[in-house]
């Protein structure tokens, strides 16, 4: 590790380089997630997932939980809606499944910073994972293990295209302006994690050696996947800050499948969101989450060092 003028100037390029991209891509996707939202509101989810084949209804759960990025805050009160509106138990946890490891910013950033491959790879086993655990959770009758209550808060906010006044275009004016100021409402908010992140990325780039990263979480280290997940399952992980912090360390000798298997542990089962699950879930289906979350990133820690 060397201190000296060029390496800092080297930092600081690569500080900015991390930090305008990540920008650039959070504004982007925050914008196209919220436009999302207006026309996929929370109602809209319950009465697409009331369905009484089983198999559709977790393809479809696991469909609408990509593509409705809600923050857990605002996912377990759906989820609580989805229960109360008689949503089959299978579609709602896959639902649950895919909506905080799988949605348009994780896959738009992992293209951007992994490749087509590695974002392929990653977005067909979370999805697979969450139908077929939704569907064999179901067969083994967790449905039981729900509890009678109802969740309040989040972010459960009532503008949707069905609300929204005027001509087609006026609303899809409306629906632009409130997308966008959105959009960077969000990034008022996560600005110290992008910035975190691209700090971090830049020191590890320029300063940490990759012998030593390399022998602690190289693909030949077995237990560095399974050990990625137990760390990241308890952390409460920013995708935003850990996917450009990711891109710098596989670039510096860790494997792919050991950053993946953090990134998923602490996306998937964060302490904030399984705190908040222990109030619908009696402690056998939370137990049980948090196993599924650990399987699947293994799973995908170890394909991802095979494939890539």
């Amino acid at each position: 590790m060397t201190f000296n003028a060029e390496t800092l100037i080297n930092a600081g390029k690569t500080f900015l380089m991390l930090f305008g991209e990540l920008f650039g891509l959070f504004i982007g996707i925050s914008f196209i997630v919220a436009l999302l939202q207006v026309y996929i509101s929370q109602e809209r989810i319950k009465r697409i997932l009331t369905t009484p084949r089983k198999g559709l209804n977790s393809f479809l759960g696991a469909m609408l939980g990509a593509v409705t990025p809600f923050c857990s805050c605002s996912t377990i009160p759906v989820l609580v809606g989805l229960f109360k509106s008689g949503a089959p138990f299978c579609g709602a946890i896959s639902f649950l499944l895919t909506s905080p490891i799988l949605n348009p910013a994780i896959i738009t950033l992992m293209l951007a910073f992994f490749g087509l491959k590695a974002t392929i790879v990653y977005a067909i086993f979370t999805f697979l994972f969450a139908v077929i655990m939704g569907l064999i959770l179901d067969k083994l009758g967790f449905e039981k293990e729900i509890k009678n209550v109802t969740v309040k808060g989040g972010h459960q906010d009532n503008v949707c295209w069905e609300n929204l006044k005027g001509t087609f275009w006026q609303k899809q004016w409306q629906a632009i302006k409130l997308s966008l100021k959105d959009a960077f409402g969000l990034f008022k908010g996560v600005v110290i994690f992008l910035l975190l992140g691209a700090g971090i990325g830049a020191f590890i780039y320029e300063f940490i050696p990759t012998d030593l990263l390399a022998n602690f979480a190289g693909a030949s280290n077995l237990w560095a996947v399974p050990l990625a997940a137990i760390v990241g399952i308890p952390m409460y992980i920013r995708t935003e800050t850990m996917i450009p912090i990711a891109s710098i360390l596989i670039s510096k000798g860790v494997a792919p499948g050991v950053m993946i298997a953090l990134i998923l542990g602490g996306a998937g089962a964060s302490i904030p969101e399984v705190s908040l699950l222990t109030s619908i879930f009696k402690k056998k289906m939370v137990i049980t989450f948090v196993l599924c979350i650990f399987a699947v990133a293994t799973i995908t820690g170890y394909v991802f060092n095979f494939i890539l």
